[in-house]
This record gives structure tokens, C-alpha cells and sequence, in this order.
């Protein structure tokens, strides 16, 4: 899709688009319904968000031109931005005009779903009929609306041609060979209308509505950034003041003095500057150009405490009325060879197969620590905690306990520091609970009732818990048994996979319930085999 990165608004509508897709596939039942309500809900309500945003925009571009005076050239722009809603304002009103239709051929609304539900949210023909119209013909509202919305699409492209921008955007009503998306080779034979409305429930159809809307939505959100990027872009303006200050060091031993600069910075949203080091270009983003460069010992003139000397040179240009206009600028920073010191946090040592949270730091740093990381016998992550430069997650290997340590290697900027090494712990098994009709069963009293509900439930090792955390140290059944042993023999054999509970029908007095645990699974994921303290004997005495 033309128009850049997505926002996260973006990113959530296409997400539920990719969850409307494989409800679709689902045979129609009340709860997958009420689902298609959920998705449909959301979108209207991202869709009325991005709306409101973009009146905001359209506002702001206003605003602008008359705080610059109402030069003909942004005054030109400012008409872009109005046609771009103008044109984006007749599909949604014949996207809206749609849902109505819909709702009144289905019979309207009926209570339900905190307030109204639609009375034919499963209705398929009538959604054909309107939708797609009699065989072959051709004349439903999905094709009249396909070529509405993709006009729309080019009309799009038009407006902004006549800018600088001059961008193009996609069509939105595809056929199915034109979607990349769909990849059945039947859905690739459809047309748009019969892609999104045969034999498709009128929940699904309001859902699929409000999504072309969001993509509407979003052709008309990227239209506008891109023309409200033009505005005043030939002169500076400073309209981003902060503030901000540069410390001689941000390390000071006791005693000694601390020493800062603090100032205003001003910057230009409209301004595009063109920043360099060295003769490359770095990135610049709000205005900041961020210079990045790996630190070596080599060069340089030592300082009498032993720091050695560094310099770069930059430069930062800029169009100012026109003409492109160079700032020079020298910078400085002094290199540190730091005494290695890796420091660890309290785990003594890790969890095979989990996420385990560590914290390296190398305080001789300080605030030129700019760490990465490194794991042998292991994957190591970046942690929870975003503050903490050195903050990771270390997931020993599947078996490392049987065999080596995990080694972690830690580089700053680029330069190595050192590496530390980490025994690794078996994860310890849960505590296996039994429960009889949802009661903890104390393992030795007799079962009463004359249908019993069995049901499994684990305790973590609480030092493993608190290492890890609840996610990883939840346990569920993967595969266990539940016998009803009468005498010497088995007469009934169940085998509970991975429910978390199982009801046995009327045992009989003297009987026996054997639970045999085979496997449980930890966090969704693991599974673990189960080889001791899983076979569980339950004695029946209910009466008979």
C-alpha cells in the first residue's frame, strides 16, 4: 500500500482484517456472529478515530496557511487538502449508505450484543442480491461500489500529482488476482463483489464494509501528511522549542565539580535538513541528526587522567529562502579504557528452556555503556526492564544442563568487554494436584459421589516460579489416563489427552479411579514426559 510506514492504528485494522479473513472460513454459528459484531464494532470505531485525526489535519493545514500569510502556493495546497476530503467524504457516505441498506434487507436490529444486534446477521442471499444481483449481470451494489472506490483511488493520485509530492496510490477494490492476500486459486478466479459477498453472512459483509472504509480512511490520512509536509517548506519557521542541556561529564567522582551547558533548542517541523559526519550522511529525525561511531583506543592525545582525545567533524545543511545554506560543526569525546567488570544479577544460575532475567553491567562506562550481547548454549533477548541498558533474557539451550554453560559474551560499541559464564538447572517438576468435582482431594479419603468429576491441576516449584515468572511456570495436562479399576482389573479405561478435567460415570463401591499423568506441558509450549509421582489411586465408597 502507497503511502509509507503504518501507524499503529494501521497496523490493528489489518490485523483484524487477517482475523475477518479466517472467521469467513468458519461455518456461521451465534458466537462466531457475535465475533463478526466485535470486528465490526472496532473498525467503526478506529474508522471515527482516523476521521476526527484527519479533520485535525485539515484544520492544522488551514492554520497554517494563514499564519504564513496565504501564499498562493500553499493557499494551492490548502485546496488539495479540501478535494482530498471532499473525495474521501463521498465514498464513506456510500459506504454508510450500504451499511443502512444492509440492516434494512436483513430486517433491522434486535437486542442483543450491549444494545443492538442485526436480526439478519446470518442472511447470505439477501446480501447476494444486493451486493452481487442476479447471475452474470453484474449489477449489484459491490461492483458499482468497487468502481467508485478505486476512481476515488486515482483521484487520489491526481490531487496530489499536482504537488510536489506526487504520489500514487493503489487500487483498494481488487479482484482477486489482484489481491495479493488471497493465495486459494478458486478466490483468485473472483471478482471484487463476489470475492467479499457471495455466499457471505451479512455480519461478515458489515465487517468487510468498515474494513474498505479504514482503507479509504488510510488513503486519505497518508494524502494529507503528504501535503502538509509542503507547506513552508521553503523558508525556515521555528515552531519545536525544547529544552536541553550538555554536561562536561555525566561521570564525576566525589569532590569534584559538575559541569553543564543548559539552552533552548529550536527547531522546524517543515524544515528537511541534510546532516553529515565525516562527509556521510546520518539520519535526522524531528530536526536531531544522530551521529553514531565506534570508539577506539587508537589516536588521539592522552589526556593527563588517562582518556584519549577524539574528534569528528560535521556539517548540516538546509534551504533557507531557496538557497541551501552549510553550518560547519567540530565535536569532541574522549575514549575510556575500561577495567572489564561484568556483574550479573542475583541468579546463580539459569533454567534450561526458559527466558531467565539477568542484569550485565559495566560500570566503568557509565554512560558511554552501550551494550550488546551474545549467548553460547543459549539465545539471549533483550529484557523487561527498558530503562536498564544491560537488562536481557537468557534462554539456555534444550539439554545444556546435561552438558555445558551458558557463556555470555557482552560488546560495547562495538569493542568486546568480556564474557560470564552461567550454570544451568534443570526446570523442576510441578506439584501435582488432584481434585474431585472442583475440591483439592486430600489423597487418602474415599470418593462419594456416584459421578465424579476428576480434574488436574500443578503447583510450581516456588523458587522456579519466582525465577521465571507465572507465564513460564504454568503447567497444564498434555496426556494422562483415568482408569476404573474393579478388583485386580481395569474394566474402563479413559484417556483424557489434554482436558483439564474428565467425569467418570457411577463407580461403584470398592472401586478404584487410577490417574496416570503422562506429559504436561509448560507454558502453552514444552511438553515434559512424566516419570515419577504421576500415578495417582482414588478409592470409591458411594454408598452402594
Amino acid at each position: 500500500m502507497a503511502g509509507g510506514k503504518e501507524t499503529p492504528r494501521q497496523k490493528l485494522i489489518g490485523l483484524m482484517y487477517l482475523v475477518l479473513l479466517a472467521l469467513l472460513a468458519l461455518q456461521v454459528s451465534s458466537s462466531i456472529m457475535e465475533k463478526f459484531k466485535f470486528i465490526d464494532d472496532s473498525l467503526q470505531l478506529a474508522n471515527e478515530a482516523a476521521n476526527k485525526n484527519n479533520t485535525k489535519v485539515e484544520k492544522g493545514i488551514e492554520k497554517l496557511v494563514t499564519d504564513n500569510g496565504s501564499k498562493p502556493k500553499d493557499a494551492q495546497l490548502l485546496q488539495s487538502a479540501k478535494e482530498v476530503r471532499a473525495e474521501a467524504a463521498k465514498i464513506k457516505t456510500k459506504i454508510e449508505e450500504l451499511r443502512n441498506k444492509l440492516v434494512e434487507v436483513t430486517e433491522g436490529y434486535e437486542e442483543g450484543h450491549g444494545g443492538k444486534m442485526w436480526k439478519g446477521a446470518k442472511e447470505e442471499t439477501k446480501v447476494e442480491i444486493l451486493m452481487i444481483g442476479a447471475e452474470g449481470s453484474k449489477s449489484g451494489e459491490g461492483y458499482k461500489l468497487q468502481k467508485e472506490i478505486n476512481d476515488y483511488c486515482d483521484k487520489m493520485t491526481s490531487i496530489l500529482s499536482k504537488t510536489e509530492a506526487k504520489r500514487s496510490f493503489e487500487h483498494i477494490a481488487k479482484n482477486g488476482e489482484e489481491d495479493e492476500r488471497i493465495v486459494d486459486h478458486e478466490s483468485k478466479k473472483k471478482d471484487f463483489a463476489n470475492l467479499n459477498f457471495a455466499q457471505t453472512p451479512m455480519c461478515a459483509a458489515m465487517a468487510i464494509l468498515s474494513n474498505i472504509e479504514s482503507e479509504v480512511l488510510k488513503h486519505e490520512t497518508d494524502a494529507l501528511a503528504a501535503i502538509q509536509s509542503l507547506l513552508g517548506a521553503d523558508e525556515i519557521k521555528f515552531d519545536k522549542i525544547t529544552a536541553s542541556y550538555s554536561a562536561t561529564s555525566g561521570i564525576v567522582a566525589a569532590g569534584t565539580k559538575y559541569q553543564a551547558d543548559l539552552f533552548i533548542l529550536a527547531s522546524s517541523s517543515t524544515l528537511k535538513p541534510i546532516m553529515k559526519m565525516s562527509g556521510r550522511d546520518i539520519p535526522v529525525k524531528d530536526g536531531i541528526g544522530k551521529i553514531e561511531l565506534t570508539a577506539t583506543a587508537d589516536g588521539g592525545s592522552t589526556t593527563p587522567d588517562g582518556l584519549i582525545k577524539k574528534g569528528w567533524d560535521g556539517s548540516i545543511t538546509i534551504k533557507n529562502k531557496g538557497k541551501d545554506t552549510t553550518f560547519k560543526v567540530k565535536g569532541e569525546y574522549y575514549v575510556v579504557k575500561p577495567v572489564i567488570q561484568v556483574q550479573a544479577g542475583s541468579l546463580a544460575a539459569l533454567y534450561e528452556g526458559c527466558a531467565n532475567y539477568i542484569s550485565i553491567q559495566v560500570p566503568a562506562l557509565g554512560a558511554n555503556y552501550a551494550p550488546s550481547f551474545s549467548a553460547e548454549n543459549g539465545a539471549v533477548a533483550r529484557g523487561n526492564n527498558a530503562a536498564d541498558k544491560g537488562s536481557i533474557a537468557v534462554t539456555p539451550n534444550d539439554g545444556t544442563a546435561k552438558k555445558a554453560k551458558v557463556k555470555i559474551k557482552v560488546v560495547s560499541g562495538g569493542s568486546a568487554i568480556g564474557s560470564t559464564d552461567f550454570e544451568v538447572r534443570k526446570v523442576p517438576l510441578p506439584t501435582i494436584k488432584i481434585k474431585i468435582n472442583g475440591a483439592v482431594w486430600d489423597g487418602k479419603t474415599p470418593i462419594k459421589a456416584s459421578a465424579s468429576n476428576i480434574g488436574l491441576t500443578f503447583v510450581a516449584d516456588e523458587s522456579f516460579a519466582g525465577a521465571v515468572g507465572p507465564v513460564q511456570s504454568k503447567f497444564s495436562p498434555n496426556s494422562w489416563v483415568v482408569m476404573l479399576a474393579k478388583g485386580k482389573r481395569a474394566v474402563q479405561t479413559n484417556d483424557a489427552g489434554s482436558a483439564g478435567s474428565f467425569t467418570v460415570a457411577d463407580p461403584g463401591k470398592g472401586d478404584r479411579l487410577v490417574l496416570e499423568v503422562k506429559k504436561i506441558t509448560r507454558a502453552g509450549t514444552k511438553t515434559i514426559e512424566m516419570t515419577g509421582n504421576n500415578i495417582f489411586i482414588i478409592p470409591v465408597d458411594n454408598g452402594k
